[in-house]
């Protein structure tokens, strides 16, 4: 194959995901012209309306998706955070690259951390898992709305309109605009749990065996074993971005791999949490069986309840 082309977003994130992407395949296919297109979705056009109330992350890979099932370009380069478990026919998420920082991180220019908040401090976040995580550890605090690319969300943080926002620390450390505020602490996954996949890049295709195998060469064992075993979980629970998840897999050793899991309601009144240990041997079911688990324990009736209040 002479000419590939990567399709992508045109925020500062997602063009820098792609070139990285761009870099690591010309590693490997340095005779290969690899082009990155850059593309508008309809998530990046819409900024005043929660995602959650207007499909879910999704809004970010549709126009990309469209793109790779007309021809105009072979593959595309999401955050895996952002990847439904489910693909549109002839699509598929053929490789996962290695994990950079999983871990949610707090910015602010006032306060050192979430503990040092007052009471009553003003947190920016969208994310329904983030206010349960937050309202599970400060129910003191307000949440407030945060939407826009990273940039725009320090705009806002600098600009007095939030006393801390809580963002992923992966995007400002690729970016490298952690001294752009104050204070920036990456969170414990103790503390907050990440979304499936959070700080992995997932390449998604068309089933082209061609295209395939050339990406294959990225895909990362450590993280797909990971992603594999959060993405089985949130695909057995059926919860989208629109429900209040976290699950993260960590590899201990050869053996075994730690999964945190938590779903709730936003407002953190209400969660179901576990903290396993598990064969890593068995990585190709231990999502679906740790999700069986909090089923048992009434998480789907739970997130129903959530997805209802959310944003209401």
């Amino acid at each position: 194959m002479d000419k590939l082309i990567i399709a992508t977003r045109r925020s500062k994130l997602a063009l820098w995901q792609s070139e990285y992407v761009k870099a690591e395949l010309e590693k490997f296919y340095p005779e290969m012209e690899i082009e990155v297109k850059e593309f508008m979705t309809k998530g990046d056009k819409i900024l005043d309306v929660p995602l959650a109330k207007i499909g879910g992350k999704g809004l970010f890979t549709k126009e990309l998706e469209l793109a790779m099932l007309d021809g105009s370009a072979h593959l595309a380069v999401h955050s895996l955070k952002d990847v439904p478990t489910k693909f549109e026919p002839g699509l598929q998420l053929s490789a996962v690259t290695k994990r950079f920082d999983p871990r949610d991180a707090f910015l602010s220019n006032k306060y050192t951390s979430i503990d040092d908040l007052p009471a009553g401090a003003v947190v920016g976040t969208t994310s329904l898992r983030r206010r349960m995580a937050l309202k599970l550890i400060r129910p003191d605090i307000e949440l407030k709305d945060l939407r826009g690319n990273i940039n725009t969300r320090i705009a806002k943080l600098n600009a007095g309109e939030y006393d801390a926002i809580i963002l992923a620390a992966t995007g400002i450390q690729k970016l490298g605009i952690e001294k752009e505020v104050k204070f920036f602490s990456p969170i414990s996954t103790d503390i907050m749990i990440p979304s499936m996949g959070q700080a992995t890049l997932g390449i998604e295709t068309t089933t082209d065996p061609k295209i395939i195998e050339i990406v294959s060469v990225l895909n990362d064992k450590e993280a797909h074993i990971e992603s594999t075993i959060e993405r089985g979980f949130v695909d057995t629970l059926e919860g989208g971005c629109q429900v209040p998840i976290g699950v993260k897999a960590t590899i201990i050793d050869e053996n075994s791999i730690r999964v945190q899991a938590i779903v709730g309601m936003p407002d953190g009144s209400e969660d179901i949490s576990e903290d396993i240990t598990a064969d890593i041997e068995e990585f190709e079911t231990i999502g679906q069986n740790l999700a069986q688990t909090f089923i048992d324990q009434g998480a789907k009736e739970l997130l129903e309840r959530a997805e209802k209040v959310a944003f209401v």
